[in-house]
């Protein structure tokens, strides 16, 4: 059995190769070629620890994430992939890296999918672990010409700009407010912890894309009630099942709205039909994305 390690994984999971597997694992998904589990947690009592678990499987291969949280100490990612046909193991995999260039391929996919082919700002609100991989994705998918970036830290999103620039030879600024990084974007991505609307409806201009991806708790959202319920043409989700367990950005809203109607459709069934909309991708992050990731290094490393 293969111990893959974060160091192999960076050099051999690229970010091209990464949006093609998630873009067949929603392919199968929708032909019912793939299941998927939605998250699941353990509290542990009298403590701020907490494993999460996920687990997916398509016709070669099967397998289950697990990692712990801890608000000391982060969080810790492995993943154990099995093969279909006879249910032997073959990898366990370092998955914090995985996960992480997985999750902007899914963000890829929906700007790919979703938003406007001339569509060349992108406006990033979150400089943390996620923000890199969500502008390397992007930048594949559409040819941007501009990047606006603001968090909280001056000092980290003056980094990340900087940092980014160098890597993707893109012009990539520090924005001095949200609004500033969002405002005639034609392409927006949260990436954030927030518990509360981290952007303004107002901000948003016809056409643009949004993909929300920082959170995956009921009790947190990064997008407000009326860009989601009443201002979004189309609302797209990586799994709706996962969407009425993890999705406060969508969930919170009908809390606020007793008679609303849950109303965001899976992303392979989502289409842009003019050029004025607004566009909502709500990524959550599925295991099957993992077992495509995870059965790529297998057979990529395996001697």
């Amino acid at each position: 059995m293969l111990y893959i390690t974060e160091q192999q994984v960076l050099a051999n999971l690229t970010m091209p190769k990464a949006l093609d597997l998630v873009e067949e694992s929603f392919r199968q998904l929708a032909s019912g070629d793939a299941t998927n589990h939605p998250r699941r947690r353990v509290m542990v009592p009298g403590g701020p620890s907490i494993l999460h678990y996920m687990a997916a499987g398509n016709r070669q291969y099967f397998g289950i994430k697990i990692y712990s949280s801890n608000p000391k100490t982060g969080a810790h990612f492995q993943f154990l992939l099995y093969r279909s046909e006879d249910g032997l193991p073959l990898a366990t995999v370092e998955a914090n890296f995985m996960g992480q260039i997985r999750t902007g391929a899914a963000s890829g996919v929906a700007t790919k999918q979703l938003a406007r082919e001339d569509a060349n700002i992108l406006g990033l609100i979150g400089s943390g672990f996620q923000a890199e991989t969500q502008l390397a994705a992007i930048s594949l998918v559409r040819d941007l010409t501009e990047v606006r970036v603001w968090s909280r830290t001056p000092e980290r999103r003056e980094k990340f700009a900087r940092h980014c620039s160098e890597k993707f030879g893109l012009p990539v600024r520090a924005a001095h407010t949200a609004r500033e990084a969002v405002e005639g974007a034609g392409i927006v991505v949260t990436a954030t912890s927030s518990k509360e609307p981290v952007l303004e409806s107002g901000w948003i201009s016809p056409g643009t894309h949004v993909n929300a991806m920082g959170s995956n708790w009921l009790i947190k959202r990064e997008l407000p009630t009326d860009l989601v319920m009443d201002l979004a043409d189309v609302v797209a989700v990586d799994s709706v099942e996962d969407a009425h367990l993890e999705s406060g950005d969508l969930m919170i809203p009908l809390t606020e709205r007793p008679d609303a109607k849950f109303r965001a459709v899976e992303l392979f069934n989502a289409r842009r039909t003019s050029p004025d909309q607004i566009t909502i991708f709500k990524s959550n992050g599925l295991a099957i994305q993992d077992v495509a990731a995870a059965g790529y290094l297998y057979e990529t490393l395996r001697v």
